[in-house]
Order: structure tokens, then C-alpha cells, then sequence
């Protein structure tokens, strides 16, 4: 079956499909490791759903729908960022009534509308199969823009993830990387629609990081785990969606939370912690 699937790699709708895979892995999964650092799981969620209200507001008003759903990701990220440090509101807070809200106006769209429902029904699900050159290019763009940016500010994306007070306080333009990293997450969720779908895109922006936090403290591992993790979700669930005719957004997923329960039940760091909890017990008891 597999090696079927690698002749089928011969047509240009599978060869699309396979670099689009590599591309959402790999962009999602970097952003992955800011949004599990910071703990802030609920960012995915929000701008996943702001880029499939988005699509879906562009479907009713017969506008691009990626270009409407970017566009309402960079707005929900140019609100999220200001309004959060200016309000004693808690970013959590602020993302819950971000996601409700977003959640309520994507599936009135999806009501309101009637002829273009099976197109929205891809933006939901995903369709990797029915990827264009040009959506590959897209990707090609904001994968490359987010890599150049972390490679420029890594030092800077550190300190930031440590602690964004002492980050302000050593002269780091700690608001500058964090919105930064909002609208470069705006970008991807949006040019990611119609590969994993609005609906599933949040669990590539979170399963990849708490993949790679069961399996190493160095920062410079965590992303290189954390792509590898993406892209191997992505690649498998496509070959999986290819060989038994599965939706392919549900595919990555899936295949993306097999991976994370592989890491959790081999997880080096949990079994020294462990450990290190049995030691101290017997150290308590030998006293």
C-alpha cells in the first residue's frame, strides 16, 4: 500500500498535497513551541477559528475567503495583543471570550449560507488533495517569514519564553516578539485552511510543542522535535488518508495525537521525575 502511494507521488495533485504537508508541519510546529511554552493553548484555537469566520464572512460577501480570514486573524491578533497587557483582564480570559464569540459568527455564516456550503465544509475539514500551486506558494511565504524570524530573534524569542518582565526589563523588545508571533500565527492559520481544515488546524499549533515538552529541556531540541513531530504528523496522516480514503485533515490529527501519547508513555523526562518523587519518598521514610 505504501509503496502505492509513493508511485501515486508521480501526480502533481499528490506531489502538492506532499510539500503542503512538510510546509503546515513545519510552521505550525514552530509556533507549537511558543504556544505550549507560554501556555496560552487557547491562541490556536482563536485564530483557527477567526481564519474559518473569516473565510466563511469572505463566501457571503463573494471576496477571496483565505484573504478574509487572514485578515480577520491579523485584526483578532492586533486586538488581542494591546488589550491584554492594557486591561488587568487575564490573556487566558481574553482568548476564551475571543474564542466564543468567533466560534458563534463562523457557524452563523456557515447557516446563512447555501450554494458554497460544501466549499466551506473543505475550509473546516481540510482538503489537502485539492491544494493549488498557488496555495503552495502561499505556504512556501509564511514558512519562510516565521523561520527567518526566529533564526533573527532567537536570543531575543528566549527570553521572551523565560519570563516577559525580566525580558522588558534586560532592554528585550518583549512586546514587539509577542505580537510579532500573534500575527505570524494569524498568517499560518490562515494560509493553512485548506490543508487541515479551521476546525482541526489548533491541534498542529499545540500537540507538536507537548510533544517535544515530554522529551527535552533545551529550546534549541524543543523545535527541532516539535517540526519533526508536525511534519511526520502531516506526512503520515496523508499516506494514511491516501491508502484507506480518509478525510486528511482527521488523519493528521489523529496521527499527531499518536505521536504526542508515544512521547508521553517513553517520556524520559517523566520517568525522572518519578524517580526523583520515589527517592525523596524513601529518603522521608529512612529518617
Amino acid at each position: 500500500m505504501v509503496e502505492h502511494f509513493i508511485n501515486a507521488l508521480s501526480y502533481p495533485p499528490i506531489q502538492r498535497a506532499a510539500m503542503a504537508c512538510v510546509l503546515c508541519g513545519a510552521s505550525c510546529s514552530l509556533l507549537s513551541v511558543f504556544i505550549v511554552l507560554m501556555k496560552m493553548p487557547l491562541i490556536g484555537v482563536s485564530m483557527s477559528h477567526a481564519a474559518f469566520a473569516g473565510a466563511v464572512l469572505g463566501m457571503l460577501l463573494n471576496f477571496n475567503p483565505f484573504l478574509t480570514g487572514f485578515i480577520l486573524c491579523l485584526l483578532v491578533a492586533a486586538v488581542l495583543g494591546p488589550f491584554s497587557d492594557r486591561t488587568e483582564m487575564a490573556p487566558e480570559n481574553m482568548l476564551g471570550i475571543l474564542f466564543s464569540f468567533l466560534m458563534g459568527l463562523a457557524f452563523l455564516g456557515m447557516g446563512i449560507l447555501t450554494r458554497t456550503k460544501a466549499n466551506a465544509l473543505n475550509l473546516m475539514w481540510g482538503s489537502l488533495l485539492s491544494l493549488s500551486s498557488s496555495d503552495i506558494v502561499l505556504l512556501t511565504i509564511i514558512t519562510s517569514v516565521l523561520f527567518l524570524f526566529i533564526f533573527f530573534f532567537f536570543k531575543e524569542i528566549r527570553s521572551v519564553l523565560f519570563n516577559r518582565k525580566l525580558a522588558a526589563s534586560s532592554g528585550v523588545p518583549e512586546r514587539l516578539i509577542y505580537y510579532a508571533l500573534l500575527f505570524l500565527t494569524g498568517g499560518v492559520v490562515s494560509s493553512n485552511l485548506a490543508t487541515v481544515g479551521g476546525l482541526l488546524i489548533f491541534a498542529l499549533l499545540v500537540q507538536p510543542g507537548a510533544t517535544a515538552l515530554q522529551l527535552t529541556y533545551n529550546l534549541k531540541h524543543f523545535f527541532l522535535i516539535s517540526v519533526a513531530s508536525g511534519i511526520g504528523a502531516c506526512v503520515l496522516g496523508l499516506i494514511l488518508s491516501y491508502i484507506f480514503d480518509l478525510p486528511s485533515g482527521a488523519s493528521v490529527v489523529l496521527m499527531a495525537t499518536t505521536l504526542f501519547a508515544a512521547a508521553y508513555i517513553f517520556s524520559p523526562k517523566r520517568r525522572w521525575a518519578k524517580l526523583k518523587k520515589r527517592n525523596i519518598s524513601h529518603e522521608n521514610d529512612t529518617r
